[in-house]
């Protein structure tokens, strides 16, 4: 989601062509990639121009046997790979963000919004991080997601990144920064890291002064299309790239999973290592304002109105996650998942049937009714059947348990917030 072209002025492999680009893209395994040049749309419009080009040519009649295989390379590639335009702003103070957009969005939608974010139309083809006084980071978010892209904070824990790293100030404004309503993910280079300094675990809703958990997602950032063989930390293409659980390839699949509340359809693709564990992650982390543990889902011995407790005290605060099917201080490697016991008379393993009822008890035992809980899909985490519910914050709350009690803690962040 986040690679340059020979249209961005610090690319470093002269002689790249966009074909070039495409086969490295295709030979990492990749499927779906944006191209986000500094402050240009160039190389979009420069890889378009080249197709289109030699279709003409086809049909004229006039392709030479070269420009017949480069078009057909194109194609080929092109039922594979879907390739998104976008842009790498420098907004105000040197913060950068990606703007990134559906496939069909024409060059001169992206240039108009470059000249409405104050790119000077002179440098619209320079390709260059430095393009004088811009427009500020929110205003930028804004303007992004009005225009129908996703707005993504570029590395946002490195350099030029809106996190902030290693300021001698931010305060309100990092937190605005971060929070955004129009800002749909943070870029991040530590998605592999599990310490509890890790971005994504300051970003995870539970510190009060960042309420809202944020989507992290990784990006190589490749100005180049393979890594350097001398500098290791300068990528190439592929070499950071994310995994998402999508519904189909597509723009409106990636914007669903950004804009959504399950947070466990992200993680870092990692080739050569174990997949990346989400629940093991969550685990270390341990319970939280967003998020709690239960190993089994049945209604004995005060197990449902512990589950309707955490419930609607994620719900009367800032939301967040129920981890179903392993205990936040126990082993995963159990013999038998807690999900695998019989729920309100459900067989031994119809976890989706289950998952249903479950659903169906949390509306009908909460007052006022909650609309906004969901389950995603099951996970297979060491021979073991676990799933996760997200709950929103709820916009009608407080909320209370019919057959239970929620929270002491959670009832009282709840007035807090109806009071201020």
């Amino acid at each position: 989601m986040h690679l340059h072209t020979p249209a961005s002025a610090d690319w470093q492999e002269p002689n790249t062509t966009y074909l070039d680009w495409l086969q490295k893209c295709e030979a990492r395994g990749l499927d779906i990639v944006a191209i986000a040049d500094h402050n240009t749309v160039a190389g979009i419009a420069q890889l378009r121009q080249d197709i289109e080009r030699l279709g003409w040519l086809e049909e004229q009649g006039r392709l030479r046997p070269q420009e017949k295989r480069t078009l057909d390379e194109y194609r080929r590639i092109g039922n594979k790979l879907l390739v998104l335009p976008g842009f790498e702003f420098t907004a105000t103070f040197g913060f950068h963000i990606l703007g990134i957009f559906p496939p069909e969005t024409s060059i001169r939608e992206l240039e108009l919004l470059l000249l409405r974010l104050n790119v000077p139309a002179t440098k619209l083809d320079v390709g260059s991080t430095e393009v004088g006084a811009t427009t500020d980071v929110l205003t930028a978010y804004k303007l992004i997601d009005e225009a129908g892209g996703l707005a993504i904070a570029a590395h946002a824990n490195s350099t030029h990144g809106v996190a902030m790293r290693d300021f001698p100030f931010g305060g309100q404004t990092k937190i605005a920064y971060t929070q955004d309503s129009h800002l749909h993910a943070l870029e991040v280079t530590d998605l592999d890291s599990r310490s509890r300094r890790a971005t994504d675990s300051f970003y995870n809703g539970s510190k009060p002064e960042y309420p809202r958990r944020m989507h992290c997602i990784q990006g190589s950032d490749a100005h180049r299309l393979h890594r350097s063989p001398s500098e290791k930390h300068i990528l190439g293409i592929g070499d950071r790239a994310t995994e998402i659980s999508l519904s189909d390839i597509s723009f409106e699949a990636i914007a669903e999973v950004l804009k959504g509340s399950d947070f466990a359809l992200t993680r870092p693709y990692r080739p050569k290592k174990e997949p990346f564990d989400y629940i093991a992650a969550a685990r270390e982390q341990g319970p939280n304002i967003v998020q709690s543990f239960h190993e089994t889902w049945t209604r004995s011995g005060g197990r449902l109105t512990a589950i309707l407790s955490d419930v609607v005290a994620f719900a009367n605060t800032n939301g967040g996650c129920i981890v179903f099917g392993v205990d936040e201080g126990r082993d995963a490697q159990g013999k038998r998942s807690g999900l695998a016991e019989a729920l309100f008379g459900v067989p031994f393993g119809d976890v989706e049937q289950a998952k249903a009822n479950m659903i169906q008890v949390l509306r009908s035992s909460i007052a006022p009714a909650l609309t906004a809980v969901e389950f995603s899909s099951t996970l297979d985490v060491r021979g073991r059947h676990v799933v996760v519910l997200g709950i929103a914050a709820s916009l009608n709350r407080p909320h209370r348990a019919a057959t239970g009690y929620p929270r002491e803690d959670a009832s009282q962040i709840a007035q807090i917030t109806d009071l201020a």
